[in-house]
């Protein structure tokens, strides 16, 4: 495959040849381990950031190892003998994955980059030279069909990911397959589609480096690739989320006004989801002036589904504007025109009334229940990541909680969750606290006020007595009346639970 003005691909359709050549690379220990090892950790740091040369200092030896961090990582041309010893290098050469340059030399034709699964695998992420990562001040960026490899986005939405077994999973605007080779995990049947055709061929590259099935690739916008008969279990997307005042860059401009991209993205894939199904995207929306941008988003959810919307930044629109200026290498070229770009970002702000940009993730989960909950939260702290099986717990205690009123709730049976603590503020020396917090040390790392009636009943919460009983026991501890107690408390109890806090015991 050939565009002008970015470098031939290697050949999609060539199974044995990747098979063979994935051999070879971890053999010589190309792999993300390998890596850390050899660089050593400030290096290693440094070549995710795009930064070159202490990997470069690090590699001036003649191990295989070196020779294919060189190759493929730092895309310098090496000796063909050299090569010869570590790769079946004529078979590379005829498949494409290398070209030769000057007298006697071969130079990648792809990034190559190891990347280590969650389940300890070692798979290759495949991308366009010199935009593996982010950090590069936009070179080589410019031309709009480029395929950039994994990055803080990538990553993040695999973490976010519900890991679940599957029938069905499709990846919405796959890039370089990260998310679709995730899924090929864990899900019997995997389709992914791209607007770029050279991310689906990419995609394929990426796949089969892996040692991973092939998915369904598909060209097209948005949901355009699918049927409308199609249905899935998982739908994931890390989309071109950027609000710009023009598309000038597919790899990050939807080509939409304003945040209209993610919205339609959102709205659209309720009715693409099985019963039970999960769709999980990153999505940028934007501070209207006069508007709740909580409202704004929960507008978004589509009927018949449940949905935890978390914003995790925030940026006032010149930083927004810089930001996404700086990625695209705007600021090395002429100011001139710098500014009239950036002068074009704030227009179409100020047209829109937009105020600032916000960053996040969405959650939706189809569900039959007549009364779907949407959670519309800002959580800009740390994090754990994968947070998968948290979001997974999430949907399911709002289940649990929907299907349980007060008085079932005091029937039921909680267990405080593993690597909860209590703290207690207030002045030195006080003879009781101002207020009581239990934090939480694993997920999202919640911090939550409690009385201390709610602090007394999550501390003995082992599984073994109700609700009830215990707030009975509370009662009689503290001179309160049990039956206004019992009142009062079902409330607090369901946002423990839906917090995480607390977990039933079934």
């Amino acid at each position: 495959m050939t565009d002008s003005g970015l470098a031939p691909l290697p050949a999609s359709d060539r199974p044995d040849s990747a098979a063979r050549l994935r051999d070879a690379l971890l053999a010589a220990s190309f792999t993300a381990d390998g890596l850390l090892d050899l660089l050593g950790p400030a290096a290693y740091a440094a070549l995710a950031r795009s930064e070159t040369v202490p990997a470069l200092r690090a590699t001036r030896g003649d191990t295989p190892l070196e020779t294919l961090v060189r190759l493929f990582l730092l895309q310098q041309p090496v000796p063909h003998a050299r090569v010869a010893g570590v790769l079946p290098v004529e078979e590379a050469l005829e498949a494409g994955w290398l070209t030769r340059v000057g007298g006697d030399e071969v130079a990648a034709t792809v990034d190559v980059r190891p990347y280590g699964g969650p389940g300890g695998e070692d798979w290759f992420i495949v991308s366009d030279l010199g935009c593996a990562v982010g950090g590069a001040g936009g070179i080589g960026r410019r031309d709009e069909r480029v395929v950039l490899g994994v990055g803080g986005a990538s990553t993040t939405l695999a973490g976010i990911t519900v890991r679940t077994p599957v029938t069905s999973a499709l990846d919405l605007g796959t890039g370089s397959g990260i998310q679709a080779l995730h899924a090929a995990q864990h899900a019997t049947r995997v389709t992914a589609t791209d607007l770029n055709p050279r991310a689906l061929h990419i995609t394929a590259l990426t796949l089969a480096l892996s040692g991973a099935p092939a998915a369904d690739l598909r060209e097209g916008s948005l949901f355009e690739p699918v049927r409308n008969d199609e249905r899935f279990d998982l739908i994931v997307s890390n989309p071109p989320f950027v609000i710009s005042p023009r598309a000038r860059l597919t790899y990050r401009d939807g080509g939409m006004g304003g945040d209209d991209l993610c919205r339609s993205l959102v709205q659209e894939a309720g009715e693409r989801l099985n019963e039970g199904g999960f769709a999980q995207f990153l999505a940028n929306w934007q501070h209207v002036a006069g508007e709740d941008w909580q409202d704004r988003l929960r507008s978004w959810v589509p009927r018949g589904c449940d949905a935890w919307i978390v914003q995790r930044e925030v940026q006032d629109v010149t930083q927004y504007a810089e930001l996404w200026l700086r990625d695209a290498g705007d600021h090395h070229g002429d100011p001139a025109e710098y500014q009239a770009r950036y002068d074009a970002w704030l227009d179409e702000f100020e047209a829109r009334k937009v105020r600032a940009v916000g960053f996040g993730w969405i959650t939706l989960r189809r569900t039959g229940s007549a009364e779907p909950v949407v959670t519309v939260e800002e959580w800009p702290h740390p994090v754990e990541q994968p947070l998968g099986e948290t979001i997974r717990a999430h949907f399911d205690r709002l289940d649990y909680l929907r299907a349980h009123d007060d008085a079932a709730l005091l029937d039921s049976h909680f267990r405080l969750v593993a690597e909860v603590v209590q703290e207690q503020v207030g002045l030195p020396g006080a003879e009781d606290p101002e207020h009581v917090v239990l934090r939480q040390h694993r997920g999202m790392r919640r911090a939550t006020k409690v009385d201390t009636v709610g602090a007394g009943f999550a501390g003995v919460c082992d599984g073994t007595l109700s609700a009830g009983r215990i707030l009975d026991a509370i009662a009689q501890l503290v001179g309160e009346d049990p039956v206004l107690l019992r009142d009062r408390t079902p409330a607090q109890i369901r946002l423990l639970v839906e917090q995480g806090f607390l977990e039933p015991v079934r």
